[in-house]
């Protein structure tokens, strides 16, 4: 890792890369020992591109450095301000010595929240309890128990594990889908393996065959070749009428048009979804008001202060960038997150 810093007296370059409406605070990102801190928005980082060394991207979603990469003559060292690095997966990064590195460790525990009250929500049909509130309406029902239900969460990274630890603490059952099948795990009863056939490769169950004895399905996987498409209409036939689905990973794991169909003819009974193809969800999708849907845009881990955790994390990254020592979060390019 220390070969990332050229040699003294060249002091790196760090370029900043935001949205027009989300500058950082440009004071905490200054040090001595960098030679120029630069900013800039997607429509000008080609022009300032070259000479850089290390560039934060802080322009959460940008897919801005995939038109800009043949400027990049001088880069090192790519961070970005997200769990998810599937903007920066492009073949020429992929390829290159660039290292990358992300976020993780910011946005776990706020998600696993935001997916435990997703699921009471649901249970204990709180937005029908508000759309009679409005209504001045008053009628009584009986709601449903989370204990002893079952989840199944796709994705056993830490966002995954932080979801299974908040759930098992109110007493569901918890089991996960993950690149391979394994019993013994700490967090998930048991892991299958997420492939579309009966059975993996060494005979053990997989994703399709836990599907059916799921109350709850949570995606929490990275957007990778192998999870793109992966909630479509064969998916969401083989869950239960009764069960429900949540997407707080990327739009692209679920088949848009396949869930909305499924919601349309009660094949389950409800999702709600964080996270959709295309950002933000357009005004005539049919996804704002079909039956069991409830909509978020993309905040399921954006609680107060979240940009100062990150940039806290960044900046003890940088330190170590400019100290030649180990990054942190470092991402395998091959896989498009980082293991373990």
């Amino acid at each position: 890792m220390n070969s990332l810093v050229p040699s003294a007296p060249h002091k790196p370059r760090l370029l900043i890369l935001h949205g027009e409406g989300l500058p950082p605070e440009r004071g905490r990102f200054d040090d001595s020992r960098l030679g120029e801190v630069v900013h800039a928005t997607a429509g000008d980082l080609a022009a300032k591109l070259p000479g850089t060394d290390a560039l934060l991207v802080w322009d959460l979603f940008s897919e801005a450095l995939i038109s800009a990469w043949s400027k990049a003559d001088s880069l090192t060292w790519v961070h970005a301000a997200t769990t998810g690095v599937d903007n920066l997966m492009f073949p020429e990064l992929v390829n290159s010595d660039v290292v990358v590195t992300n976020s993780r460790g910011v946005f776990e525990e706020p998600i696993a929240e935001y997916v435990l009250g997703l699921i009471l929500a649901f249970a204990k049909d709180f937005p029908r309890t508000w759309e009679y509130q409005r209504e001045r309406r008053w009628k009584h029902r009986e709601t449903e128990r989370i204990s002893g239900k079952r989840a199944l969460v796709v994705g056993t990274g830490p966002i995954g594990r932080h979801i299974a630890r908040k759930l098992a603490a109110v007493g569901m059952e918890v089991h996960a889908s993950g690149s391979r099948a394994r019993d013994g795990d700490d967090d998930f009863r048991t892991i299958v393996e997420s492939s579309t056939a009966e059975r993996g490769t060494d005979g053990a169950p997989t994703l399709h065959r836990e599907l059916p004895e799921a109350d709850h399905v949570i995606v929490a996987a990275p957007l990778t070749d192998a999870t793109h498409g992966l909630v479509d209409a064969r998916f969401l036939d083989l869950m239960k009428p009764t069960a429900r689905l949540i997407n707080v990973a990327r739009g692209p794991i679920v088949v848009q048009s396949d869930l909305i169909a499924a919601l349309d003819n009660e094949v389950i009974a409800g999702a709600a979804l964080d996270v959709f193809e295309s950002e933000p969800l357009k005004a005539i999708s049919p996804l704002w008001g079909l039956p069991g849907s409830l909509v978020s845009p993309h905040m399921s881990g954006d609680v107060t202060g979240w940009r100062d955790d990150l940039a806290d994390l960044f900046l003890d990254n940088l330190s170590r960038y400019l100290d030649g020592r180990e990054l942190r979060n470092v991402v395998d390019k091959g896989r498009g997150y980082v293991p373990g």
